[in-house]
């Protein structure tokens, strides 16, 4: 974080140091006395485009006057292929049930405690 904001300034001091050059460039330009004007030229018209003829476009036949498309023929019908059957599956063994109960830990009583004197 202290890295960009490091980076930031020296950006910001980077674009101010370079922004005074053209302040003064500016001040210089509106110090310099006027320019003198020139004689202005006419320059002269532009030629005419002469007329070209058109080509004319050549008249194609209408849709509804092409022959008609040609038919296709039929295509020959295939023999039917014998299916295979599959034998049936054989069944499955029984999955053995997992006990979902949880044996209990036998607690032994602790040890008698030392009489003291």
């Amino acid at each position: 974080m202290g890295y960009f904001n490091c980076f930031a300034l020296g950006f910001f001091v980077a674009l101010s140091l370079a922004s005074i050059d053209v302040g003064v460039a500016a001040r210089h330009l509106q110090q310099l006395p006027p320019m003198p004007t020139f004689p202005t030229t006419t320059l002269p018209p532009f030629p005419s485009i002469p007329n070209l003829p058109q080509p004319s476009i050549p008249s194609f036949p209408r849709p509804g006057a092409l022959p008609p498309l040609p038919t296709m023929p039929a295509l020959p019908t295939l023999p039917s292929v014998p299916r295979a059957t599959l034998p049936p599956l054989p069944s499955m063994p029984s999955i053995p049930t997992i006990p979902t109960t949880i044996p209990s830990i036998p607690f032994f009583s602790p040890p008698p405690s030392p009489s003291s004197p």
